[in-house]
């Protein structure tokens, strides 16, 4: 028997039993950045190809191989966005919100990357982003990692790791990039074919490998913290003074480069050893270049992307997944007449009681059809109206969720009687 069509390999369906977990997170995160001063933008998921090629860098995998590109009938080139900063960018130097002024930028949706599907590794995947433009100095860095710290607690995660590194001034790079290629030359028999494809266009790139083979060669290689300028030096000196004077542990890791080619300066990822190799559930630093690369005015920024796919497991793991918020009331109506008079009482009861979440029997049935739907549902009650309770103007309770006696209670009474009864739900 065919299957029929199926979803794209890598890209996954959010069923409705696991929304509501993705909406109590989403809704978290967006209340803890409102409360930093964050505002939300919106951008395009298409974008010129070009936008990415030029922000993220040619060499990096994403460029070369996983983004999904395709031609439009006018014959530009477009891609599917693999992040969002570098669209965040071009939205703000079009719109002009970048010059001569500060800005706290957020966003959420989805990003594409064709690489090999694996846990928590998907073709589309979701990322909250966060940007800051126009902070040059460390407070901006402090500022954002403390934001995720906060986060962490208001989620209840525990045993997150923090790497820092500094990648320090284009001009410091440069002169470590030449003393690492002298470095890798000396061991290019040792190196695998990816790396010797890197090592003249980005060699930087290669102390990203997750190659274990290559495990000795890089952790032998230059230091990058001994080769940054003292301006990098003394911002990174400062940001670690912050975060120490906020109590917030870190892991200084001089391997640490990330995988796009515009950061500068500090570079941060936020580690899991509970999520097995895909363990960073967050990362950013400073791409205080990208502006200018971009068209733009010279302009400082930092900013970090979450992933929500490896948050939401690493909450399952820890056990602290959000609750989700289900049904309060399903309303059972047997007969013509308490059909008429549920309609209107449902629309009193949602104009009266603020978040409440109420479910109308549809399509009828009798009375044991409908209190199978009622449990279906996942209602805490079952609201139940029949001919003898419209005559007198009342309405039976049942609670479906523990041992409780049924009730009736005059419909009148009913609003206050939800009120006390369920969690969440005000007037």
């Amino acid at each position: 028997m065919s299957k029929g069509i199926q979803s794209i390999r890598g890209m996954h369906d959010v069923l409705p039993e696991q929304t509501p977990a993705w909406q109590v997170l989403e809704d978290r995160i967006e209340q803890l950045l409102l409360g930093y001063g964050y505002q939300e933008i919106r951008m395009p998921i298409v974008e010129r190809s070009d936008l990415f090629s030029r922000s993220i860098g040619e060499v990096t995998d994403i460029v070369e191989k996983e983004m999904y590109g395709f031609e439009d009938r006018n014959g530009d080139r477009l891609s599917l966005r693999p992040e969002g900063t570098a669209g965040c960018v071009r939205a703000g130097i079009q719109h002009g919100l970048l010059h001569n002024r500060q800005q706290r930028l957020w966003y959420m949706g989805p990003m594409f990357r064709r690489e090999r599907p694996q846990k928590d590794r998907y073709r589309q995947f979701h990322q909250i982003g966060v940007e800051a433009f126009g902070f040059q100095g460390p407070d901006i860095d402090a500022e954002l990692i403390i934001m995720t710290a906060r986060l962490w607690c208001v989620l209840g995660l525990k045993n997150i790791r923090l790497e820092l590194n500094s990648l320090g001034s284009p001009q410091a790079r440069r002169d470590y990039r030449a003393k690492l290629l002298a470095y890798l030359e000396t061991h290019r028999d040792r190196l695998d074919a990816d790396a010797k494809r890197r090592m003249h266009m980005n060699p930087l790139r290669v102390l990203d490998s997750k190659n274990p083979e290559m495990k000795v060669v890089i952790d032998n290689a230059p230091d990058l913290l001994e080769e940054i300028d003292e301006d990098s030096r003394r911002h990174f000196d400062g940001l670690k003074a912050v975060l120490d004077r906020m109590g917030i542990a870190y892991v200084e890791n001089p391997r640490l480069v990330r995988g796009l080619d515009y950061y500068s300066r500090t570079v941060f990822e936020w580690i899991s050893d509970e999520l097995g190799a895909q363990g960073t559930i967050c990362a950013g630093g400073r791409y205080d270049g990208l502006v200018e690369q971009l068209g733009g005015r010279a302009t400082p920024a930092a900013g970090f992307a979450l992933g929500l796919e490896r948050l939401l497991h690493l909450l399952e793991v820890q056990g602290v997944a959000p609750e989700t918020r289900g049904v309060h009331a399903y309303l059972v109506m047997i007969g013509a007449e308490a059909e008429r008079v549920g309609w209107t009482l449902l629309e009193t009861l949602r104009d009266e009681l603020r978040g409440i979440r109420i479910v109308a029997n549809c399509a009828g049935g009798g009375f044991k059809a409908q209190m199978k739907r009622a449990d279906r549902s996942g209602a805490e009650l079952a609201l139940i109206l029949a001919a003898e309770e419209v005559g007198e103007g009342m309405i039976s309770v049942k609670h479906l969720r523990r041992r409780e006696a049924q009730q009736a209670l005059s419909q009148s009474k009913l609003v206050e009687y939800l009120k006390t009864t369920l969690v969440g739900i005000a007037t």
